[in-house]
């Protein structure tokens, strides 16, 4: 018996590849697609059944088109086996994606919306087909001849298999995070040296840190002599690259599934296994003590490394951890740093390195002359006080930023950090935090954008069915309002499915806010306050003004915001309508409005941050202005309506202002009763009574693209020149025009939080853009569509 079950188990796994691959795609033909609703059956798999490529899921509602090692069960899905993705930087919604080949040639990936997010940018009459080869090449080729189109070795993301070279013309970039699959701050490469390094480009600092900067190539060595510049993993373990360097698996010399991947702490490592029903293991990596890797704990931090438990992070003392998500952020101080001399004191840490970064380097320095040549400077944060072996004096550092800090105790040296008097801060006290922090899943809205050049038929099918909605969304709405006004009961369960929203009790929402105590805004329309649902959800409730004012925002926002769905607008989960109560329920903002971080004292908002923020919110716009089947304005563009989420991408907010038009009547100019908007950031068309366009949010988009540049706010402004504040009347848009005329202008607006680390050329774009929305005259200004596309033309340019 137990021959006979052992026979069997061995023809299962035997056999189990071809079962497989039998279940799914050998190749994908011309004029076909992949499908990411179908993304377990819509499966290319190779012909050894190593090997699969499709739609993989990577977070909530979120997938790549990548490939993967196949694993022994249906279905089941490691990250650790994914070895390319196309689209690793914006992830496609889980609905109406698609992969095409189109009959031009060209394969194209089509988001939810149909923007294409990636595309192999080829063209060919022939007869084409995509397949998986065993080595894990993903190859577009034509049918007849052996003219290949594109291959997915010529672009490796954080993955090298065996056989796949690594170039002059490519590299591997880490992932962010375990969790989150963009490129991160690590690169493996070829610089112009020849040299293959490794490199850290981090938010806010770049080096290189292997082999190690202060070693030439010869001394590392590596040889520069050679400009073929070309590495390579053969499928026995062994690794030889043109520089000369060579190494050898541990388990060098068997036949084992490989891969060398860029992984996200920035080491560079070999994992083999001996077929898929067995876990990696590490067979190889470049450095061995991780602490030496370059922004690995972030900045303000230390890197401990034990051979058994690894590397650990932890907080110098008198800082705590920044980002409990991501040790790449580091730490931030818990005191207010000081520039006088006499309320400064320095804390001796001995074993503790802190690499690079020195603003001065003193030899045969004494201690206090180290210290006073610290205290000489505001922006010294700390020094370091060394007497090198085979050295016979004193050598002095002294910092500027405290990064790259290990627990080293063979330092020969000591470190002393700057803190205020009067802080008892003690190196034992230092914030020690494990290695495993909280992952944050990544999390993709839906968001539908038609197209008439693909499914024009589907398109209007689809607004033929919206006007329907509209007209029976109404009438219901017209329903339900009269019987509320009848009765406080709560209205049929058909307005529930017709918003697709919950309705909330008064008393749900006043637990919710504990009696509504935690205030986090405050509007013309209402008071925001911070609650947790009954289902455990952090949301923002805005309590409307009891007025018939407060009565009519409500019925807008619920209108309007119940009907739109795009990844940049704010999304709500709710509602409240219960005698004169109006409440309405959002999703809660982690990083809060973006008027608050631009006068925030941290300057989170970097220059890329704010190029994407100023990209996001012209995208809905452009959606709110032309896409829907109204038009829509918000009428009240500032930057305390749009609200950042944790990943510090825009959601557009408070559509209390917003207005419905016709479109065949936008002159028209009785259905604005009052003037609308903030004061700072309203067009001259609401001034003078001109007729209101979408030209007017175009304007107030311009204003708040103004401040985001410059870190001014238009509402209050201290001009060069002037001894106090003034209010605004133009005078942020005239400034900046005046600048212009000089020629390093950008250089002079931009906020001075940015001008040491900024891509100028960006900001140049932004600045502009900013110009021309600003117009007096409405038909001189862009569309939000015209902004968009000149945002996104330059993004594309730059990379």
């Amino acid at each position: 018996m137990a021959f006979t079950v052992s026979h069997i188990f061995l023809l299962v796994i035997f056999l189990f590849p071809f079962q497989y691959c039998s279940s799914y795609l050998t190749s994908l033909k011309k004029g076909s697609s992949l499908s990411v609703e179908k993304y377990e059956e819509d499966v290319i798999v190779s012909s050894n059944g190593i090997f699969s490529a499709g739609f993989y899921q990577i977070g909530e509602n979120a997938f790549s088109f990548a490939i993967w090692f196949t694993e022994l069960q249906n279905h089941s899905h490691n990250p650790a086996n994914i070895v390319w993705m196309a689209n690793r930087e914006q992830p496609v919604n889980g609905k109406h994606s698609k992969l095409f080949i189109l009959n031009t040639g060209n394969m194209l990936l089509l988001d939810a919306g149909q923007h294409n997010t990636w595309s192999s940018n080829t063209a060919s009459n022939a007869h084409l087909e995509l397949y998986l080869k065993e080595d894990g090449n993903l190859v577009l080729r034509e049918l007849q001849g052996t003219t290949i189109l594109w291959q997915s070795f010529d672009f490796p993301t954080n993955t090298l298999l065996p056989n796949q070279p690594l170039t002059r013309h490519t590299n591997l970039v880490s992932s962010r995070s375990q969790s989150n699959h963009s490129s991160g701050f690590y690169k493996l490469f070829f610089d112009d040296n020849n040299v293959l390094r490794l490199d850290y480009d981090g938010p806010d600092v770049s080096s290189t840190y292997w082999p190690p900067s202060w070693l030439s190539a010869w001394q590392a060595g590596r040889s520069n002599y050679n400009s073929t510049r070309i590495a390579l993993l053969d499928s026995l373990g062994k690794f030889i690259s043109s520089d000369n360097y060579i190494f050898s698996t541990y388990d060098y010399g068997i036949h084992m599934q490989r891969r060398l991947t860029m992984d996200f702490d920035g080491n560079i490592r070999v994992y083999s296994r001996k077929n898929v029903s067995d876990n990696w293991h590490v067979s190889w990596q470049v450095i061995s003590d991780t602490c030496i890797i370059h922004g690995i704990c972030g900045a303000n931090s230390t890197c401990s490394y034990d051979p058994k438990k690894g590397k650990k992070c932890s907080c110098l003392p008198g800082y705590k951890m920044k980002n409990h998500s991501d040790w790449s952020y580091g730490c931030e101080p818990m005191f207010d740093f000081t520039c006088n001399r006499s309320e400064s004191t320095f804390l001796k840490l001995k074993g503790f390195e802190l690499f690079g970064y020195d603003s001065n380097f003193v030899q045969n320095s004494t201690y206090k002359s180290c210290e006073n040549l610290c205290l000489q400077h505001c922006n010294c944060t700390a020094f370091q006080y060394t007497y090198p072996e085979g050295s016979n004096i004193f050598q002095c550092y002294t910092k500027l930023q405290l990064l790259n800090g290990r627990y080293s105790p063979s330092f020969q040296g000591i470190t002393y950090i700057r803190i205020p008097k009067g802080n008892n801060f003690h190196k034992e006290e230092s914030v020690s935090v494990n290695n495993d922090v909280c992952l944050v899943q990544l999390h993709r809205d839906y968001a539908t954008k038609p197209t008439s050049s693909m499914v024009k038929f589907f398109l209007w099918l689809s607004i033929t069915v919206g006007g329907l909605e509209v007209v029976c969304f109404f009438v219901v709405f017209v329903f339900l309002n009269k019987t509320n006004k009848k009765s406080n009961a709560n209205p049929q369960n058909t307005y529930h499915a017709l918003l697709g929203f919950r309705r909330y009790s008064y008393s749900e929402l006043k637990v919710a806010t504990k009696n509504f105590s935690n205030e986090i805004g405050r509007g013309g329309g209402g008071v925001v306050y911070s609650g947790t649902l009954p289902d455990q959800r952090h949301a923002a409730i805005k309590r409307l003004n009891e007025a018939k004012q407060g009565e009519g925002e409500f019925l807008a926002e619920v209108s309007i915001i119940g009907r739109l769905n795009h990844m940049n607008l704010i999304e709500m989960w709710g509602y409240c309508v219960e005698g004169k109560h109006r409440l309405l329920v959002y999703e809660y903002m982690k990083n809060g409005s973006l008027a608050e971080n631009l006068s925030s004292k941290t300057n989170i908002l970097d220059w890329s941050k704010r190029y994407d923020i100023a990209l996001g919110t012209s995208r809905v716009l452009a959606y709110l202005h032309e896409e829907c089947l109204e038009w829509i304005l918000h009428c009240d563009i500032k930057p305390q309506n749009i609200l950042l989420d944790s990943n510090f991408q825009p959601k557009l907010a408070d559509f209390g202002l917003s207005k419905l038009k016709n479109r065949n009547n936008m002159n028209n100019n009785s259905e604005f009763s009052m003037i609308r908007g903030t004061r700072g950031y309203m067009a001259p068309e609401w001034i003078f009574n001109l007729p209101i366009t979408s030209k007017v949010d175009v304007y107030s988009y311009g204003v708040v693209l103004l401040e985001m540049i410059t870190g001014k706010s238009s509402t209050m402004m201290n001009i060069e020149g002037d001894n106090a504040e003034v209010a605004y009347n133009g005078r942020l848009i005239t400034w900046v025009r005046e600048k212009k005329r000089s020629t390093c202008w950008v250089e002079e607006i931009i906020d001075p939080s940015m001008v040491n680390n900024c891509d100028l050329n960006k900001m140049e774009v932004l600045a502009r853009v900013a110009l021309d929305c600003v117009e007096e005259d409405r038909d001189i200004r862009p569309t939000m569509s015209q902004v968009v596309e000149m945002l996104q033309c330059h993004d594309k340019d730059v990379e």
